[in-house]
């Protein structure tokens, strides 16, 4: 029998490669929102970070977030979506 393959994905906070369900997906849609996709199907340039928002405060700092999404992310935008991930977090 042939061994299925599990997806993997780096986060953008930590640069740690992990499971595809163990990270969450912040995506940028057509009309440049961004927002946190838990299913993993939104169409959009998405990036992956990590459940927690010690992950999302790193990948702000580092400008990993914008990179992966190029966009500049608002202000407003990042307190959205630690918002967001504290909700996820509580999951």
């Amino acid at each position: 029998m042939k061994t299925k393959k599990i997806p993997s994905r780096i986060c953008v906070g930590c640069r740690q490669a992990k499971e595809k369900r163990d990270l969450v997906r912040v995506v940028k849609n057509a009309e440049n929102e961004i927002s946190i996709d838990v299913t993993g199907r939104k169409n959009g340039r998405g990036a992956y970070i990590c459940k927690n928002t010690e992950c999302l405060r790193k990948a702000v700092k580092s400008k990993g977030l914008e990179r992966s999404l190029k966009i500049p992310v608002p202000e407003e935008v990042i307190t959205l979506l630690e918002k967001e991930m504290i909700a996820v977090e509580a999951r």
